[in-house]
């Protein structure tokens, strides 16, 4: 299963539960473990699917599903130790697409996971991404210009998704860092500069012109024109 998934939740242990389960079944996982990154997170980036807490430090699931509802139809699974049923009919009026109760079973998350992703149809469709002659095939990982393959490595791809999903967005290099590496930024880390480098050089080589261009003092943005 090819999805890219957020998973909203403040214990560590849980988190890293299923993110190590989710990445072995395919899955692209990003994490956030309280309210406010998790608000932060959903307003930057695209995801097939959230996976979302709601005892969550800061803002809690029930806030944060009618704040992802207002600007997108990202299917949301609740899973939450919070058994009454009132509370589940809430959460679903509010915008999520499922519930699962804790302790849960790793198999089912999967299970409902691409029942709702089949549901949505985000697994069928090929997201094209482009920007004049260069395209992006999101579900294949694949990126042409003209018609003619371009060779990027995952971490290249990665980036270049991001520019093309936001093009008038300008990313600091803590963005890019925490978005494609999914950790914490280290100041004067030069890990961001080579991959965007080598990003820049290979979609040159390729098309003869830039696409990224450098916003001195704050980060990179796709070039316009």
């Amino acid at each position: 299963m090819n999805a890219k998934i957020a998973i909203i939740e403040d214990d560590p242990a849980i988190s890293r539960i299923l993110t190590d389960f989710l990445r072995k079944n395919g899955c692209d996982t990003t994490a956030a473990f309280d309210g406010n990154s998790a608000s932060a997170l959903l307003s930057t980036e695209r995801f097939d699917l959230v996976l979302m807490d709601l005892m969550l430090p800061q803002k809690s699931g029930e806030v944060l599903i009618p704040e992802l509802r207002a600007h997108s139809d990202t299917p949301v699974i609740v899973i939450s130790a919070k058994s009454m049923l009132e509370t589940r009919l809430e959460v679903l009026r509010l915008g999520a697409d499922d519930y699962i109760l804790k302790p849960f079973d790793l198999n089912e998350v999967l299970v409902r996971i691409e029942v709702v992703l089949r549901r949505a149809g985000t697994q069928q469709a090929d997201a094209l991404l482009e920007c004049g002659g260069l395209q992006m095939h999101t579900q294949e990982n694949r990126v042409t210009w003209e018609g003619r393959p371009v060779q990027l490595t995952a971490k290249e791809l990665q980036l270049l998704r991001l520019f093309l999903e936001y093009p008038k967005k300008v990313f600091s290099k803590a963005n890019l860092y925490e978005s494609v590496w999914n950790e914490e930024y280290c100041y004067e880390d030069n890990t961001v500069n080579v991959h965007v480098s080598n990003l820049r050089t290979k979609l040159k080589k390729a098309t003869g012109r830039d696409f990224i261009e450098t916003v001195w003092g704050i980060g990179y943005r796709l070039k316009e024109g």
